[in-house]
């Protein structure tokens, strides 16, 4: 009986020992890289023979690509603000870019005899477009910061300026975001002839250092700092957006791959690879402090790629690009990786949207809000985990002028495989089955009139209940 008490011993102390690791497991970081004006196809693993991405390719094959993910706008500002708070933009009445202090003006502001409404000299009055993200609004830092979680923010910011910067919105630290919707310049000291001051929250170190990999670099920093406790790392590269420039020692190995055909930009091919080599920094950081298998990696974009006329790159097989309703400006590359929870290699085709990265967050955080805060997103934790997600729409909103050529202001609505779209001026509708036609050639609209109703009317409700600002037709 004696002999036993050894070993009892053991199983009481190894019991005590795994519950007090239980209780004192660390929360999982996470790290959110969205990429500026990011095409669809702008990847590898996306399906591009030009571009050069094997590190952003190996976050993919070790997480779930999502094949219909997309950003909730199709211009930046309306989906920084959907991802910084789990709602529409149309609900934050931030629906168009957000001008920086020194182009404020012009569409902006209100100069129509109604009330929030701006004139641009076209059909319709449309909304004037809020300047800022408000400080009533819960953010991402803000809902990971009272679970103990250290904040950082680095790159484009572009959600309002003085007052309403990331440091006035819940993040600890800020390196680069201000209220400017692409950087002066990509390389340091970031100026140009019209903004001498550079990017102010972004200090000059070393002359003619490229930006992408200067953002990089804090994010390294960063971790390294808080290798010890949970972190949330927001990394918004300013790139790939204008102006168009890259390192000339990367770009020369990239003009002889040019053929003329849709994507042999060798400079914008460039760009991507210093983002790949971000990436891969960022991957080597977290597995020398052997933070890989507790950190949760999700990467995307705030819009379609520039696509149209003598823009750097091409979304094709989705039709034209950045800031129009159609596919090549909506939808965006999505990659999550979570370990433990998504399986190494695998593709998802549900569609998701920037609106869902705020709940999913919550739950990796095991954080939340008050009950009476709505958010507009849903918790994609089980369809990470592979099990099939709730039936229901996605919704988009843009009521502004950009192209002045039929091609907007527009709402959408895509159900299941159905896309709908509503052209305001001139009106009309166009209807889309995206797997028979993701190139959204064939409107069957007149063919489909049940399901064009249906899509309709659950657009025009959807809009009333966000309290969506519509454009309004002149009298």
């Amino acid at each position: 009986m004696p002999r036993l008490l050894p070993t009892l011993l053991i199983l009481l102390s190894s019991s005590t020992f795994l519950a007090a690791a239980a209780k004192t497991k660390r929360q999982p970081n996470v790290i959110v890289v969205l990429v500026d004006d990011l095409g669809w196809m702008d990847l590898s693993i996306q399906g591009s023979d030009f571009y050069k991405t094997p590190n952003i390719d190996r976050l993919a094959e070790t997480g779930t690509r999502f094949t219909d993910g997309y950003a909730a706008c199709a211009v930046c500002s309306p989906t920084r603000a959907a991802l910084m708070t789990g709602r529409h933009p149309h609900r934050l009445g931030i629906t168009d870019w957000i001008r920086a202090e020194f182009q404020l003006g012009g569409r902006q502001g209100p100069n129509s005899n109604r009330s929030g409404y701006h004139d641009a000299g076209l059909n319709y009055l449309t909304p004037v477009n809020k300047s800022f993200l408000s400080h009533n609004e819960i953010t991402l830092a803000e809902l990971v910061k009272p679970a103990g979680y250290a904040t950082c923010f680095i790159g484009k910011w572009h959600l309002g300026g003085k007052g309403y910067l990331p440091t006035d919105q819940g993040f600890d630290e800020n390196f680069g975001g201000w209220d400017y919707g692409q950087p002066p310049s990509y390389f340091d000291p970031y100026t140009n002839k019209r903004l001498q001051e550079g990017i102010p929250t972004l200090k000059p170190r070393k002359e003619g250092e490229y930006l992408t990999d200067r953002e990089a670099d804090e994010a390294v920093g960063f971790i390294r700092r808080h290798k010890d406790k949970p972190f949330l790392l927001y990394l918004s590269h300013y790139t790939v957006h204008t102006p168009i420039q890259a390192k000339q020692s990367v770009t020369e190995k990239y003009i002889p791959l040019k053929d003329g055909k849709g994507q042999d930009n060798a400079i914008y091919a460039s760009m991507l690879e210093s983002l790949d080599d971000s990436m891969g920094r960022l991957l080597e950081t977290l597995e020398a402090h052997e933070l890989t298998d507790n950190t949760v990696i999700i990467f995307t974009g705030d819009n379609g790629g520039l696509d149209r006329n003598d823009n750097p790159t091409d979304n094709a097989p989705l039709k034209i690009g950045k800031g129009f309703a159609t596919e090549g400006g909506i939808r965006v590359p999505w990659i999550v990786r979570w370990p433990g929870v998504t399986q190494p290699g695998t593709v998802n085709k549900t569609p998701i949207t920037s609106v869902d990265l705020f709940p999913t967050i919550a739950s990796i955080t095991d954080t939340s809000v008050a009950k009476n805060h709505l958010l507009d997103g849903l918790d994609l934790t089980e369809i990470l985990k592979g099990e099939q997600g709730p039936e229901r729409s996605l919704f988009w909103h843009f009521p502004h002028y950009r192209h002045r050529g039929g091609d907007d202001p527009y709402s959408i609505v895509r159900n299941g495989n159905w896309k709908l779209i509503y052209y305001y001026d001139p009106m009309k509708i166009e209807l889309y089955h995206l797997v028979k036609d993701i190139g959204e050639l064939h409107n069957l609209v007149d063919d489909e009139p049940e399901v064009t109703g249906q899509l309709l009317r659950e657009l025009k409700e959807h809009l009333e209940e966000t309290g969506a600002k519509k454009p309004i037709a002149k009298k």
